[in-house]
C-alpha cells in the first residue's frame, strides 16, 4: 500500500499510474478502471471550475451509494474544495441547513431517490442563492470534453492541495442537537483509510461490497479512499436487500463486507442463504452496536450453519475520529464480540473521569466547523477528545464500551440524537413537552421511544401516535423517527429541570 500520498488528489493520480485498467468499480455489471475513474473525476472537477466555484468552496454531496456519488465527491477535492456529505435519507430540510451553514457553491443530489423530489425539496426549503451549481448525479456523464486550459488549471488546483487543508466537514449531531460539522484534513482521511487498510489486509485481490453509505465515514473514509490506496475493486450498493447482497457476493466473488451488526444477522436469516456459496469472503469488520457474541461465532462458522468468514472483526470509531479501536486477525470470537479491540497505530485511549473514553492521536478532527466553543469542550488543551462513552480498556488494552454519556443511540448503525429529534416534535401543534430514548429493538439494535405531553388545546386533544410519527418523519430522516409514541402527563425531572430518561427506560421496561 502506497505510504507517500498524503493528499486525496493525489491518491486518486497514483491509483491511476499504479492500478490502471483494473477495476476500481463495479456497478450494475459496468466496470470502471482506475484509468477511466479519474478522467471521469478530472471532467467532472472542471465542470464545477467552469461554474464559479471558487478555491477553498464546499460542496454537498447528497445522493446514495453510486460510482457517480464517487466521482462527485473526488472531484471536489481535485478541484480544491471541501466535501460536505449529506444523509442520503435526509429531508429537505434538514439537507438545507447544511448548505446554508457551510454556505456550499456546489450541490449534487440524486433527484427521485426513493421516489422523493429531492430537487423541489431542497429548492422549497434553503437559500440557493449562493449556490453556483446545482446538479443532479444523473447528469454527471452528460458532460462534454473539457478545454486544455480548463483542464490546466483544475490540474493546477489538484496539485495545489496540500495535507493539512479541510478535505471534508461531517455532520453528526450533539447532545443541543444542532449538527456539528467534524473537519477533516487530508493527511487524516487518507492516514486513517491507510491504517484501516493494513490492518484488514487488503489488497488490490480485494473485492470489497460497500453496504455502508457513503456519505458515513465508514463508506467514505474506509470505503471509497482505501480503495485508492489499495487498488481493491469497490461494488456500491445505493440500499441493502439481502437477496442482492447474497446474489453479489456469490456472482462477483466478494471478499471483503464491512458493516453493521444487522447487515450479517440479515444475512444469517435469509432464506435459502444455506444453499448459496459465500467462500469467497475472508474479512467482516462490524461494530455501531453492541455485538452479540454469538453471532460473531455464526459468522465464522463454516457454511451452511454460518458465513464461514475466516477474519471478523470489530472496532470503534466515531465521525470525530473515524477509527480508533480496532481487533486483529486471530483474536478469539469472545474477545471480538465483548470489546472494540486496540488502538490502532497512532491512536490513544485512555478512561477520564467519569470512567469517559478518552482519544488521541493523528485522526482527531481538527475540529467542528464554525463552532470554537464546541472544539474547545470536545478536545482538551492536551488533545485529548472527549468522546462521551463510557468504556472500561484491559490489561491489553482492549476497549469495552459500557455505557454513554450523552442520550445517544444507535439504530441500523445510524447515530441518533434525540435532542434533535425533541426539538422537531415540541414544534408539532398541540405538543407541550416531550422526551425520546433509545429502547432495544431486535434488528436495528435500538429505536426512539417518544414521551409526550400534550397542551390543552384541541390540537391537544386530538393528538395521537400516528400524528406525532408522521410529524416526525415529514422533517427528520426515517431513522430518526420513534417507532413508539407514549402519552403521559408530566416528564419526570430533577431539581434543576433534567429529564430522569433512566426513569422512562424503566417505566418502558416495566410495560
Amino acid at each position: 500500500m502506497s505510504e507517500t500520498v498524503d493528499t486525496i488528489p493525489a491518491a486518486l493520480r497514483a491509483a491511476a499510474t499504479r492500478f490502471g485498467d483494473a477495476p476500481a468499480y463495479v456497478e450494475d455489471g459496468r466496470t470502471t478502471s482506475f484509468v477511466e475513474l479519474h478522467a471521469r473525476v478530472r471532467e467532472t472537477a472542471a465542470r464545477y471550475v467552469a461554474a464559479g466555484a471558487e478555491p477553498g468552496f464546499r460542496a454537498v454531496v447528497w445522493a446514495p451509494n453510486s460510482v457517480a456519488w464517487v466521482v462527485a465527491a473526488l472531484a471536489v477535492s481535485y478541484a480544491g474544495g471541501t466535501l460536505v456529505p449529506a444523509n442520503s435519507r435526509y429531508t429537505g430540510h434538514e439537507v438545507a441547513e447544511l448548505v446554508e451553514r457551510t454556505r456550499a457553491q456546489v450541490v449534487v443530489l440524486a433527484d427521485g431517490f426513493l421516489g422523493r423530489s429531492q430537487r423541489a425539496d431542497l429548492e422549497a426549503a434553503a437559500d440557493l442563492s449562493g449556490v453556483r451549481l446545482l446538479l443532479d448525479v444523473a447528469d454527471l456523464g452528460e458532460q462534454a470534453e473539457p478545454d486544455a486550459g480548463l483542464l490546466a488549471e483544475v490540474e493546477a488546483r489538484a496539485d495545489a492541495v496540500r495535507a493539512d487543508d479541510v478535505a471534508d466537514v461531517l455532520f453528526t449531531s450533539g447532545t443541543t442537537g444542532r449538527p456539528k460539522g467534524a473537519m477533516s484534513a487530508h493527511r487524516q482521511t487518507v492516514g486513517v483509510a491507510r491504517a484501516w487498510g493494513e490492518l484488514g489486509g487488503v489488497t488490490s485481490a480485494d473485492r470489497y461490497l460497500v453496504v455502508n453509505p457513503f456519505f458515513h465515514s465508514f463508506g467514505y473514509k474506509v470505503g471509497i479512499v482505501t480503495g485508492l490506496l489499495t487498488g481493491a475493486t469497490l461494488h456500491p450498493e445505493a440500499t441493502f436487500d439481502v437477496a442482492r447482497t447474497l446474489d453479489l457476493i456469490e456472482r462477483e466473488r466478494i471478499t471483503v463486507l464491512p458493516g453493521a451488526p444487522t447487515i450479517y444477522q440479515s444475512l444469517l436469516a435469509a432464506a435459502g442463504r444455506e444453499r448459496r456459496d459465500l467462500s469467497s469472503l475472508r474479512l467482516a469488520v462490524t461494530g455501531a452496536a453492541v455485538v452479540p457474541q454469538v453471532l460473531i461465532e455464526r459468522m465464522q462458522e463454516p457454511a451452511p450453519t454460518g458465513l464461514g468468514i475466516a477474519q471478523v472483526v470489530t472496532a470503534f470509531g466515531m465521525t470525530e475520529a473515524v477509527v480508533v479501536t480496532m481487533c486483529r486477525e486471530g483474536d478469539p470470537a469472545e474477545l471480538v464480540a465483548s470489546t472494540c479491540g486496540r488502538a490502532i497505530p497512532g491512536m490513544e485511549t485512555r478512561i477520564g473521569e467519569d470512567g469517559e473514553l478518552l482519544v488521541r492521536g493523528p485522526f482527531v478532527m481538527l475540529g467542528y466547523l464554525d463552532d470554537p466553543a464546541a472544539t474547545a469542550e470536545a478536545i482538551d488543551a492536551d488533545g485529548w477528545l472527549h468522546t462521551g462513552d463510557v468504556g472500561e480498556l484491559d490489561d491489553a488494552g482492549n476497549l469495552r464500551i459500557t455505557d454513554r454519556l450523552k442520550d445517544m443511540f444507535i439504530s441500523g448503525g445510524f447515530n441518533v440524537y434525540p435532542a434533535e429529534i425533541e426539538q422537531t416534535l415540541t414544534r408539532v401543534e398541540g405538543v407541550a413537552d416531550v422526551a425520546v430514548v433509545g429502547v432495544p429493538d431486535e434488528r436495528l439494535g435500538e429505536v426512539g421511544a417518544a414521551f409526550v405531553v400534550r397542551d390543552a388545546s384541541p390540537a391537544g386533544a386530538a393528538l395521537d401516535a400516528a400524528s406525532v410519527i408522521a410529524a416526525a418523519r415529514e422533517r427528520l430522516a426515517n431513522f430518526k423517527a420513534p417507532r413508539e409514541v407514549v402519552f403521559v402527563d408530566a416528564l419526570p425531572r430533577n431539581l434543576s429541570g433534567k429529564v430522569l430518561k433512566t426513569e422512562l427506560r424503566a417505566g418502558l421496561r416495566e410495560r
